[in-house]
């Protein structure tokens, strides 16, 4: 009588424990998320554009990039799949290195504003660690400052492109965590636009690489 009790409270325990384990597994990402983000930033001309005869020339310009992100994850055992969305802005700018313009083929400007969409998919290396990669729509806008015949001109460029990346989000606890990853952006297309009542300027085809190194810290509703 007391090995059938010892055998149904065992079982008892071992039901008990397997959906235990698994919303441990789960829970750490799955969910609404929220995130702030900081890094650094590097936009460059791309190989199409890029001044392959001067090698003192990187046509490239770096800062820091700073910003805040929103997603939703949701986990189906080891392997997660979700949705984000970002907007950032950077303090990077053009300026002049050993006598070369670096302008990286969109003339004197700085870095403004970036807004991201997409998703990703992961794979729960441990309990409190994710693995990803990331993948989606990217519009930045580079704002210039033109002045001609003594007046100042403000207009901006506004590219499209994609973005692909790759990363690692550490759990804290059930509710918040840590993250960093590399992404790659290349926009091909772009608008110059202008203030007032100017019309704005198709500008066609570009060819501007992105290279980016992200932490963040987030909360996990």
């Amino acid at each position: 009588m007391k090995k059938h009790i010892y055998l149904l409270a065992a079982g008892s325990f071992g039901m008990l424990a397997s959906p235990a384990m698994a919303q441990s597994y789960d829970d750490p990402f799955t969910g609404l998320r929220v995130e702030a983000l900081a890094g650094f930033d590097a936009t460059k001309a791309g190989d199409t554009v890029d001044d392959d005869f001067n090698e003192d020339n990187d046509q490239s310009t770096e800062g820091l990039v700073y910003g805040a992100a929103v997603g939703y994850d949701y986990a189906a055992g080891p392997v997660v799949v979700g949705v984000e969305a970002e907007l950032t802005d950077s303090t990077a700018e053009t300026d002049v290195e050993n006598g070369d313009f670096e302008g990286f083929g969109l003339g004197d400007v700085d870095v403004g504003r970036d807004i991201y969409v997409g998703a990703r998919l992961g794979f729960v290396a441990s309990p409190d660690l994710l693995l990803y990669a990331k993948g989606g729509y990217t519009n930045a806008r580079y704002n210039i400052e033109a002045s001609f015949d003594g007046e100042e001109f403000g207009s901006s460029v506004d590219a499209d492109g994609y973005r692909v990346g790759a990363g690692g989000e550490y759990a804290i606890g059930t509710n918040s965590f840590v993250k960093l990853e590399y992404r790659y952006s290349n926009y091909s297309d772009a608008e110059l636009d202008f203030e007032d009542d100017i019309p704005d300027v198709e500008l066609g085809e570009i060819d501007t690489d992105r290279h980016q190194v992200m932490a963040g810290v987030g909360f996990r509703f």
